[in-house]
């Protein structure tokens, strides 16, 4: 990569997109939601259960401009797309969410945290993560809490979490997908017990949408 692709990087004028397409939203909140997908590449978390590995490394992916981006999303005649990684936050999204709002399409974020926030947003789903805890701009402007349930030690860091959103951000639980027929059945007696929670499936590989 040159000094210039370097430069407009850090600007956020170019992005490193692992891929693009359309779909309906598969887990959290907005469950069923016709949107497009825009999946950024770089991470600084690393879980290991991750479901896109193949995002880390940002320098696989040729950087795009933002404005293609945008007319990929528009192709697909939608209002709203989801942005996200890896960890998307890796990047300056300022520009691409002024582009987006110029032309009136609903901006979602899914985040671990990891990094600060920048871009406007219509909806923050926030994931945290042990490796890579949440900074504290993430937590005050956190729609909806997403936490990932691996075994019943992570049902104690879904509680330090919660404590930290503002009061009107959904607090939803979801299954680690390897472990699903283990954990689901912990996870709804927990939320029978614990009712600020709610459940989250991954409706997406359920139904086999891509």
């Amino acid at each position: 990569m040159n000094k210039e692709q370097e430069n407009l990087l850090d600007l956020g004028l170019i992005l490193p997109v692992v891929e693009e397409f359309y779909s309906l939203q598969g887990e959290g909140l907005q469950a069923g939601k016709a949107a497009a997908f825009v999946r950024i590449g770089g991470c600084d978390v690393g879980c290991a259960w991750c479901d896109s590995k193949e995002s880390w490394n940002p320098s696989v992916f040729p950087p795009k401009t933002i404005e293609s981006i945008l007319k990929n999303i528009q192709s697909y005649h939608c209002k709203a797309v989801v942005i996200t990684g890896g960890e998307p936050l890796s990047w300056n999204l300022n520009p691409l969410c002024e582009l987006l709002k110029r032309h009136e399409i609903e901006t979602y974020l899914e985040t671990s945290g990891s990094q600060s926030l920048t871009g406007q947003w219509d909806w923050v789903c926030l994931s945290p993560k042990k490796n890579s805890p949440p900074l504290p701009d993430l937590f005050a402007n956190a729609h909806e809490l997403k936490v990932i349930i691996h075994d019943e030690t992570d049902f104690i860091w879904a509680e330090e979490n919660a404590r930290r959103v503002k009061k009107t951000c959904a607090l939803l639980l979801q299954p680690e997908w390897s472990r699903k027929d283990i954990m689901l059945p912990a996870i709804i007696d927990y939320i029978l017990s614990h009712t600020h929670w709610r459940l989250s499936l991954q409706m997406h590989k359920w139904a086999k949408i891509p």
